[in-house]
């Protein structure tokens, strides 16, 4: 088996030289690096990764937890992630919990036991469960996407729900709405909690009534099937809205779906904004208002935020605020003849 001295050897440099060259680790010159991916290619040599990380203490991986990694939304941030990690040489482990705290608690072990040099938390359980996780395990960098508080030390993204949540509400009202519900998350999860917040405010700002029959709590983590069991309640109580604002796009289209079900067309009997804009709201008929999270760049910006700490770049921790955008498409109805008292 071809060794690291034959590669030397071979391209007539040190061992420590040729080490700089595949670890990118010191700056060497345009010929020599040549030099020695030449011998490199020559000699067929495949590096040994559990030997660089154990000399250079590191194991350019980083691991990354999601709720799914089947919702859009997570697989377009996943993406970004990726992307930026192919770029820098870091491979990335992808661990789902499914809404399993049980699981999470096992993925967390698995990823420090491997001895990841960082890690990036997609998954609400870390906050809402006030899960402490490095009290087994000496504390790696760590990047949290938009959970709420923790209880570890962290950098952390967020998305202001609570503006989104605004935006979408103002919308419809701008619409000429007055009858107006809501298909929630599921209610002690924090971007639930802030979105409806926001509807909250743009209702109250308006003086318009919040009829508790139309908010009903669906689930993020079951998606297409929650929005179309959720829109069954409402139409179960013999009275509808004329616009709803649903909390993910995935739940947007299972209310779509049931709508349609129930002899009902978007956006001539209901409108529906919904929030995240995953690729697929654009293709769907009518194509869907909703509110832009900008879901590869936050990928991106979570990785660089995760690499500076892992390069010592920076100490302490900080937090990015991303804003939302309302993206208007078709399948909100301006209700005309109506304005606002």
């Amino acid at each position: 088996m071809t060794t690291i001295k034959d590669v030397a050897k071979d391209a007539q440099v040190s061992t420590s030289t040729v080490s700089h060259v595949l670890n990118k680790t010191r700056y060497v010159s345009e010929e020599i690096t040549t030099r020695v991916m030449l011998a490199v290619d020559r000699l067929n040599y495949a590096p040994s990764a559990l030997a660089r990380s154990l000399k250079l203490k590191n194991t350019r991986t980083v691991g990354m937890i999601v709720t799914t990694s089947t919702n859009p939304f997570f697989a377009e941030v996943v993406k970004g992630v990726e992307s930026r990690c192919y770029e820098e040489g870091y491979s990335l482990l992808l661990c789902n919990t499914e809404g399993d705290l049980n699981r999470l608690r096992f993925n967390i072990d698995m990823l420090l036991q491997k001895k990841v040099d960082g890690l990036l938390l997609m998954s609400d359980e870390t906050s809402h469960q006030h899960l402490d996780i490095f009290s087994r395990h000496k504390a790696v960098p760590t990047v949290l996407l938009d959970y709420g508080e923790t209880s570890f030390p962290t950098d952390k993204i967020k998305d202001n729900s609570l503006q989104g949540g605004y935006l979408a509400t103002k919308h419809l009202i701008n619409k000429g709405h007055r009858k107006i519900g809501c298909i929630t998350g599921a209610v002690d999860k924090p971007a639930t909690i802030k979105r409806l917040a926001g509807y909250k405010k743009a209702m109250q700002e308006a003086k318009l009534d919040i009829n508790d029959d139309w908010l009903v709590s669906g689930d993020f983590d079951f998606e297409c099937e929650s929005g179309l069991r959720a829109f069954d309640k409402i139409i179960a109580t013999g009275h509808r809205p004329t616009a709803l604002f649903v909390f993910n796009d995935m739940m947007a289209m299972g209310v779509i779906n049931a709508a349609s079900k129930h002899g009902l067309s978007v956006p001539k009997d209901l409108s529906i904004v919904g929030y995240d804009d995953i690729k697929l709201a654009t293709f769907i008929t009518p194509s869907l208002t909703t509110i832009h999270q900008p879901k590869f760049k936050l990928g991106k910006k979570a990785f660089n935020m995760l690499l500076d700490k892992i390069q010592g770049q920076r100490v302490g921790n900080i937090e990015l605020h991303l804003e939302p955008r309302l993206v208007d498409r078709d399948s909100v109805k301006a209700m005309l003849g109506t304005t606002l008292s």
